[in-house]
């Protein structure tokens, strides 16, 4: 699915691709073989900017979904990055210390964040959000924060 929207005078498209699950904070996950791909949207990265650094838990430590698993800075915010799922990190991208820009260039290909082992998969799944649901939830998060 693709949105277009006014940014800082501009007019801006993104992608939500309807395959994958999505929180409120921005992150999705896509399912892989019963692990758990997680990046930051193309709605967040769109709106943070320019993406200078990305910190995020080593491989070996737990996520748990709602709370932090890492941070992002661009030119003109630093928040977290909080966990759609939980589970243990297994993969760290290991691109991002070398160019975390990728977020912005290829949020949900060479952009991705981290692989997790899901601890909690089906009933975390279920609260997020997913399919013919992103319409409304983007719009409205558009409308919310873009104001």
């Amino acid at each position: 699915m693709e949105v277009t929207f006014t940014l800082e005078g501009e007019s801006v498209t993104i992608k939500l691709p309807e395959d994958l699950y999505y929180n409120n904070d921005h992150c999705w996950v896509k399912v892989e073989n019963g692990k758990a791909r997680i990046g930051f949207d193309d709605f967040g990265q769109a709106t943070a900017g320019k993406i200078l650094f990305v910190r995020l838990k080593p491989e070996g430590k737990t996520t748990e979904a709602d709370k932090s698993f890492g941070s992002v800075e661009t030119g003109k915010w630093v928040g977290p990055l909080k966990a759609p799922i939980s589970g243990t990190i297994l993969e760290v991208n290991p691109e991002l210390k070398k160019k975390p820009t990728i977020i912005n260039e290829d949020p949900y290909g060479k952009g991705w964040l981290v692989v997790v082992q899901p601890t909690n998969l089906k009933p975390e799944l279920s609260k997020l959000i997913t399919g013919a649901s992103i319409k409304n939830w983007i719009n409205k998060e558009i409308k919310e924060r873009l104001k």
